[in-house]
């Protein structure tokens, strides 16, 4: 039986770390109540877990624990976000900033607010994706009364300056939205030291389970009112009702524990990695281009385009023996080129063909090897091929 690929999608989505599966096991059949049943011992201790749990996440963060909700994931924590904001807060104005590299997830929300007759203002980024803040400035008005612009850009890597961004909209009175499912236990993230007003998460890019996350929403100075988007319980302060999730909420902070404990050592080694991949490519390759700031953009990322190679083709090629994708998983079935990477400046063929490689905790110096011969036989196959057609 040949052996499964080298997955280097870690954007996507990561396995679950023994670590955190052992974390959450118990809360699945022995400690297995309702945090809401507060008259009995099931109850008691699963409420006691979620309030650990919440702890654990605002550390991370900076925030206090009441200012953490559990959500489904951070697709519906930015929905929460921004629908929660502009419900509440219309009176004001009708105005939303965000930027054109966004995930769809913030994109698409935007899109529906338009519809409805709010205007939204998509930023372009730079050559190298990151924003221009004096057009971030130039584009506020009266009327603005959210910004949305993601931590660490899920296809390209990109760090976008969330301390400047949070010093812009606070000496503005706008608030500030940050998706930082890309960006939690990568880089340090602090509410407070970045003037950040609402921020998502998520559990599964950082060795957690799927389906858990959460929304940070800031209590004071200023304190953030939200419309909630869906009714029919009081739990999460009313935000967010139905049953909690305690094992996903304890396999949540676990992994959160564990990202933190290992942040500078893994960026460390996974940089090194990430580094010899591109420079064995870009050495061995004519025509490759490297997507996003060289330098500030997440340690585990390398997104590449390819000149004069067909995307499909080589996606099919590499796919039997590394697991990669060419933009978002979220849109990986769309036929479209990346919307991150036309904005980026380029061709609907060079997005096309463009491979993002996402390392995880997991892939080892070994695999790296592996991988950089792989496309670079691959490409060069396919170049050669187009040559005798």
């Amino acid at each position: 039986m040949s052996s499964r690929p080298i997955y280097l999608d870690s954007q996507a989505t990561t396995p679950v770390d023994p670590r955190v599966l052992e974390a959450m096991i118990p809360y699945f059949s022995e400690h297995f109540g309702n945090p809401s049943s507060i008259n009995h011992l099931y109850g008691w201790e699963t409420e006691a877990a979620v309030k650990n749990a919440r702890q654990g996440i605002a550390t991370a963060i900076n925030s206090t624990p009441q200012e953490v909700i559990f959500t489904s994931g951070a697709t519906e924590a930015n929905n929460l976000a921004i629908k929660g904001v502009v419900e509440a807060y219309f009176s004001q104005g009708k105005h939303i900033i965000t930027l054109a590299t966004e995930h769809n997830a913030v994109l698409d929300p935007c899109r529906y607010l338009e519809s409805l007759g709010f205007t939204v203002t998509v930023l372009p980024v730079e050559p190298d994706g990151l924003v221009d803040l004096e057009k971030l400035k130039s584009a506020l008005s009266p009327e603005t009364i959210l910004v949305s612009i993601m931590a660490a850009n899920n296809e390209i890597g990109v760090l976008q300056p969330l301390k400047a961004i949070g010093e812009i909209c606070r000496a503005n009175q706008v608030l500030f939205h940050t998706d930082a499912a890309q960006a939690l236990g990568k880089i340090p993230l602090d509410v407070e030291e970045m003037n950040i007003d609402l921020m998502s998460l998520t559990a599964h890019k950082i060795y957690g389970p799927k389906g858990i996350g959460a929304l940070y929403i800031r209590r004071r100075n200023p304190r953030v009112r939200l419309m909630p988007q869906m009714q029919g319980g009081g739990q999460e302060k009313g935000l967010r009702p139905g049953t909690l999730n305690t094992p996903q909420i304890v396999g949540f902070a676990k992994a959160v524990e564990l990202a933190l404990e290992e942040q500078s050592r893994e960026n460390e080694r996974q940089e090194i990695l990430r580094n010899r991949l591109w420079q064995a490519l870009s050495s061995q390759l004519e025509g490759i281009c490297l997507n996003g700031h060289p330098r500030k953009r997440l340690a585990n990322n390398l997104n590449i385009s390819i000149e004069g190679i067909d995307g499909s083709a080589l996606l099919l090629g590499l796919q039997s023996k590394i697991a990669l994708s060419s933009g978002s998983a979220c849109s990986s079935t769309k036929q479209e080129p990346s919307h991150v990477l036309k904005a980026l400046g380029h061709s609907d063929a060079l997005a096309y063909a463009s491979l993002r490689f996402g390392l995880g905790r997991f892939n080892t110096a070994q695999e790296i090897e592996q991988t950089y011969r792989i496309v670079v036989e691959t490409v060069l196959s396919l170049r050669q091929a187009s040559v005798k057609v």
